[in-house]
């Protein structure tokens, strides 16, 4: 089995400007992306355990100095090897790097890890846009330029889009914008709808969060309270969507009931019973929304421990009974026969996993709130608002930005804005 589908979409998406660096060399603008960046973005695409880096070679071309200044540079030949499956991609790079220091120690160390750095980016470059391969077009097709939609947003006028992205109205106030905003949004007949035209004005949002909230007092709480409203929204219309699931079924029951037709029976409350399925579409999300079960990658799937219960013809086990995998240890554990020595290999209970899981869910999503189990696609629309990184923690931090921040993460949606 190759790369992931979301493994690819990663690789294929542009560069997004905010991590091009730019410094002189002879005259002339050089971009460039750091190295901790490549390194962490192989992290995040790979997986921290499917991929390598090896230095093959390094070759001293210069060096020089006296009792005070010390000079060295040297070339260094990386390689990068990737494991996809059953497949092992290796891509190789060279790239230099000069050094100067107090003493020739220092000057050697900073211009070999200077060139290692230089080739792992040059093997790395060759695997896609997010490496810097964008870099290379002199047209730079490749790279999002999110610093030009700013630019054109940051002072208006503001434009309301629908959920499919066509642009509705204008405003010259950012006052009206969001109010407008806020009429759609608690007009939106389902969540899928709700999340779509989110994710189509939130830079907006942003925009004027960035310039607006700076300048005017009276506009600093705008973006606080849509995302404030826009949890509002999804709660209701997640009520909305299981009352009138629960009235549903009533209803079809009772006319099964009047019109002499047999009700369907619970075979698990026979004297000879057989084994319970549930079935739960929002327990099997919250399931691939958790790490994987065997190397802590994701994104993960839901797998039905098929041993967990007596299989049938077109039968799963019931969906308590799931453990999230990544899309390799899932591959591999449909294609053993032998499902319970496949674990044990491992030395991994699925059993008890799922179970732990199972209670999770349980307690995490009863009755009307299990519809709430769109809270990850919710927090991470509402994650669009912040600039840091993903775990990142800010070190300098102003009264207004901690405000802010209490306000985004309050109610029921406590996971931190990414």
């Amino acid at each position: 089995m190759a790369l992931s589908d979301m493994q690819l979409r990663q690789l294929r998406a542009k560069l997004d400007a905010r991590h091009i660096r730019t410094r002189k060399a002879n005259g002339t603008d050089l971009h460039y992306v750091e190295g901790w960046h490549v390194i962490s973005e192989a992290n995040r695409i790979f997986g921290y355990d499917a991929w390598d880096r090896r230095t093959v070679a390094t070759k001293c071309v210069s060096s020089s100095g006296n009792g005070q200044h010390h000079f060295a540079a040297y070339t260094a030949k990386v390689r990068i090897t990737v494991r996809a499956g059953d497949i092992t991609i290796v891509r190789e790079g060279s790239g230099t790097g000069e050094g100067s220091g107090a003493t020739s120690g220092q000057a050697h160390e900073i211009a070999l890890k200077s060139a290692e750095t230089d080739a792992t980016k040059r093997a790395l470059a060759t695997f896609g846009n997010p490496f810097g391969l964008a870099l290379y077009d002199r047209e730079q097709l490749g790279i999002r330029k999110r610093r030009d939609f700013r630019a054109s947003t940051a002072l208006g006028p503001w434009v309301l889009r629908s959920d499919s992205g066509a642009e509705r109205l204008s405003f010259n106030k950012a006052s009206e914008f969001a109010a407008a905003l806020r009429t759609a949004m608690s007009e939106a007949r389902d969540i899928e709808r709700l999340f779509a035209l989110w994710e189509q004005n939130v830079e907006t949002v942003r925009a004027i969060n960035r310039t607006l909230g700076q300048q005017h007092l009276e506009n600093s709480g705008i973006a606080p309270q849509l995302v404030a409203h826009l949890k509002q929204c999804a709660v209701a219309l997640a009520k909305n969507t299981n009352a009138t699931q629960i009235n549903s079924t009533q209803s079809t029951s009772t006319q099964h009931q009047l019109k002499g037709a047999a009700v369907k029976i619970d075979k698990s409350v026979l004297t000879i019973g057989q084994p319970k399925r549930i079935r739960s579409k929002d327990h099997l999300r919250y399931v691939a929304s958790q790490p994987c079960a065997v190397c802590g990658r994701a994104p993960s799937h839901a797998h039905h421990v098929r041993y967990a219960q007596p299989r049938g013809l077109g039968l799963k086990v019931s969906d308590e009974f799931t453990v999230p995998v990544c899309a390799t240890h899932h591959h591999h554990l449909h294609e053993t026969t032998q499902e319970r020595e496949w674990w044990l290999e491992r030395k991994i209970d699925p059993l008890i996993i799922a179970q732990a899981l199972w209670q999770q869910s349980q307690q995490r999503l009863p009755d009307l709130a299990l519809a709430i189990s769109s809270q990850n696609t919710l927090t991470v629309a509402a994650a669009h608002l912040s600039d840091r990184p993903v775990g990142e923690e800010s070190t300098s931090r102003s009264s207004d930005e901690a405000k802010q921040d209490s306000v985004e993460s309050a109610g029921p949606f406590e996971q931190p804005l990414k």
